[in-house]
Parts: C-alpha cells; structure tokens; sequence
C-alpha cells in the first residue's frame, strides 16, 4: 500500500508515522511519501492526512482483496480562496485557442469537473468542462504546480494565488507529462477518477462528483511509463505524443470523432447519455 503525505508540514509528516506506527504498521520511509508494509487491514478513517492508492478494478472503498491491500483513488482539497479564480484564468486564455467557440464577452461558466491522482503528490490534475454564453462544452485539462513546469511555457495558462498553498502556476494540462501518464493510465487500467475530500475539523468530507466517467474499449496490460511529452499537435481533438501511446482530448465535447483505441466518456447533470472526452491508443 502506498501512502502520501498530502502536507509539505514535516511535523505532519511525522505525527502521521507516529500514526502508522501505533497500528503495527511498518514505516519504511518518511518524506513526502510514506511506504509502509501491511501487517493488517488499515481503516480507512485512518488516513486523515494521508490520500492516494490504486482503485481496484472492481471499484470499492478499501480492504482487502485477492489477498492484496487496497485503497482508492483520492484528492485531498482545501477550502481557500484563488486569485485569480480558475475560470477568470480560463476566460482570458480560451478565446486565444484556435480550437475555441463562443461569446468571448461573457465569460466562462462551469459545467462540471473530474479529477485525476498524481502518484508523487505534487501536482494536482483536474479536467474542467466549461462553456462561453450559448457556445458548446469545451473541455479544458489543467495541472497545478507549485514551481514552474520547465520548458513549458507556452502551455501555461496563468499563475495564481491560494490562500493555503501559496502561488501556484497553472498549465493547458496536455503540455504536462503527469496529465499525459494519469490520463493514459486512467483509460488504460481502468482507476477513474480521483475521489475528492476536504478535511474539517480532523475528519474526512467527501464531495460528491459533478460528473462520471467511463472507458469503452479493451484496454492494454497495464498503465504505460510516461516522463515526457514528445509532441502536442494543439486541434480539436489535441493529440499527444508521450511513450508508447498517442492520446487524443477532445476540445469541444459534443460528436463523436470515432477514432482509433480505447475511449473516455462522460455524463453529467442534463447529459445523461455519455459523450466522449478523450481516446487512447498505442504509438
């Protein structure tokens, strides 16, 4: 089982060791991530500050199965405020895109949202379907990272101000190698998306998706190793190139295009039958 730490707070980091420990857990490491071998079942109330696991194909909120340990997919959200918000970044950077249509004076709405996990913990992934007056869904990815991304910076949307994690900068998602690998392995192997949680007051809040998600398709054996991006061909759909696989995103989220490998799908309110959002397939 693995285990991060979703505090940069050394003390943190510690107190949750202390934690493990006291359960008969086996601590291997401490640091931004915790590593920990399974002498029993972990509730799952115990992992206040610590979220991220594998889904298992079967779905399920933890324990045990074919002999194995397991938790889900989780992201931990804080309650804060942005500066600039997400869609007044969105707003000033979509009408730029080639890919783009609607209204460019009123601003975008939010229609609804899916997360994916990061296994490190470091950068946050969230898939953002917005709409410009009475313009189509567009679907828009976006990474957070709190240094800037190198060599990225035509894909930067903007940098913003949160009011926990300090100025973060905030990325057109299919220019990131951590979007690429959690979309591909998302698809792939069939994890989903990321359960997402706040913490009040010491206890887990649980936030209900604004949207489902779904692969069609045979998947490949397993999540391929994605470290960069090779090329980004900026359409609708965006195409890229990392590792084995090519990933195509769907800007404007509506037809099906019908293109080759294992495809993504989503529902939400008022689109209860599922639309494309993305497709991927081997190099």
């Amino acid at each position: 089982m693995r285990i991060v730490i979703a505090e940069d707070d050394a003390l943190l980091r510690e107190g949750l060791a202390l934690l493990l420990r006291a359960e008969s857990l086996d601590v291997v490491a401490v640091d931004q991530e915790v590593r920990v071998k399974m002498k029993i079942e972990l509730d799952a109330n115990l992992l206040i500050n610590a979220v991220d696991g594998r889904r298992p194909a079967s779905g399920g909120r933890g324990g045990v199965m074919g002999g194995g340990f397991y938790d889900p997919v989780m992201a931990l959200l804080h309650r804060a405020e942005i500066r600039p918000t997400k869609l007044e970044l969105l707003s000033a950077w979509l009408p730029r895109r080639p890919w783009f249509l609607g209204d460019t004076a009123a601003g975008v709405e939010r229609v609804a949202a899916y997360r994916f996990d990061d296994p490190a913990g470091e950068v946050g992934i969230e898939t953002l379907l917005v709409r410009a007056g009475n313009g189509p869904v567009h679907q828009a990815p976006l990474t957070y990272r709190g240094a800037p991304l190198g060599g990225a910076d035509a894909w930067l949307v903007g940098t913003c101000e949160h009011s926990v994690l300090g100025r973060r900068w905030v990325y057109d998602a299919c220019g990131d190698p951590v979007y690429a690998a959690a979309l591909a392995g998302a698809v792939l192997t069939g994890t989903g998306q990321a359960q997402e949680y706040f913490e009040v007051d010491g206890r887990r809040e649980e936030r209900a998706p604004s949207m489902g998600i779904a692969v069609d398709g045979a998947g490949l054996a397993g999540a391929p190793g994605i470290d960069a991006v090779d090329q980004v061909d900026d359409g609708d759909p965006t195409r890229i190139l990392a590792g084995s696989v090519e990933l195509a995103v769907l800007r404007r989220v509506g037809d099906d295009p019908d293109l080759p490998g294992v495809r993504l799908t989503g529902t939400w309110e008022g689109q209860p039958a599922p639309l494309p959002l993305a497709y991927v397939s081997p190099r």
